[in-house]
């Protein structure tokens, strides 16, 4: 019999779900959980019943009114949200005065300034953030809502880039239908909340130089749980190494399966047209297909979780180009 929704409600703000729980004495008359046992609140049924997963591995529910236990506090964890972070750094010309033009910093060349920015963000954090950090203005009554208690932007340099990281405190685990009203929260705070005003404010360095960072970008920006970013869930299919050429100065380099970015090849030469032949030369001798290098390719850039990390994505008969076809 389900029971009243105002009563549901009002039972679910109690009891969230995570909750752990000590059993005092369970009523059942055939198999109870055994009195001292503890456990953790799963979800709360239309009948009031709370459905628990005990640690000794069994699932009876609790009845209120004729069970007894203890409900402690909340246990919660730390939940990482990574997003890749670029900058900008305005020098000092002859004069002192700042250029016109910045010059611009990947999330690899923005990894000198992960203690300034990071910095930075801890100087934006308001008196009334101090609970719940950016949750504050989180205005949905909903499941995100109760078990998200806090979140904050904080950077990490990780895997030679530099990454912006929304730390969230949750209780219990999120449904994936959570964890992408989450993202899409957080996404809006890096692009048009927190971020966009966090951008415009300079970060003096020494010299004098100012530098603006950006936890969003409009090319190549994505935000995953930390699992998702370097759990290295490499597609099948790829290669240990591969060999490719830089479009952008012809120079021969190596690409690891699973690794950000690139490696300098020691056999180079200052010709981009040999740099091809080496590469093709190379992948053929390791059994590399042109479909594995342009997997590769993407993975290095891009990530290793996305279907342009997968050689399936490619067409397996297209000829060996022998160079890079994404920045």
């Amino acid at each position: 019999m389900a029971l009243d929704e105002r009563w549901l409600k009002f039972l679910r703000e109690q009891y969230p779900v995570g909750s752990r729980i000590k059993l005092r004495e369970m009523k059942d008359p055939y198999h109870p959980v055994e009195p001292g046992t503890m456990g953790t609140l799963d979800f709360i049924d239309d009948a009031g019943q709370l459905h628990m997963k005990w640690d000794n591995g069994r699932s009876l529910a609790l009845v209120i009114g004729e069970d007894s236990f203890t409900v402690l506090p909340p246990e919660t964890h730390l939940l990482k949200l990574y997003m890749p972070m670029t900058a900008d750094v305005y020098e000092r010309n002859q004069w002192g005065d700042l250029e016109d033009e910045p010059m611009e910093l990947d999330s690899r060349a923005a990894v000198e300034y992960a203690d300034n920015i990071a910095a930075a963000i801890q100087r934006e954090r308001l008196p009334k953030e101090t609970d719940r950090g950016l949750m504050h203005y989180y205005n949905e009554d909903d499941s995100v809502n109760q078990k998200v208690q806090a979140f904050t932007f904080s950077v990490e340099a990780r895997n030679h880039r530099l990454w912006g990281v929304a730390e969230c405190k949750v209780i219990g685990e999120l449904a994936p239908d959570e964890l992408e009203t989450l993202k899409e929260y957080v996404s809006g705070q890096a692009s048009d909340g927190f971020g966009e005003g966090f951008e415009q404010r300079e970060i003096r360095l020494s010299g004098g130089s100012e530098l603006y960072a950006h936890l969003w970008q409009s090319d190549h920006w994505s935000i995953q749980t930390e699992q998702e970013r370097f759990g290295l869930k490499v597609a099948e299919g790829l290669p240990e190494l591969c060999f490719s050429v830089l479009p952008s100065t012809g120079d021969l380099i190596c690409i690891k399966r699973g690794e950000d970015g690139y490696y300098p090849s020691d056999w180079s030469s200052g010709d981009k047209a040999h740099n091809q032949e080496l590469a093709n030369y190379n992948n053929e001798s390791l059994g590399v297909t042109d479909a594995q290098r342009q997997a590769m390719e993407c993975g290095s850039m891009h990530g290793w979780n996305i279907p342009g990390a997968d050689p399936k994505f490619y067409v397996q008969d297209a000829p060996q180009m022998g160079g890079m076809t994404l920045e």
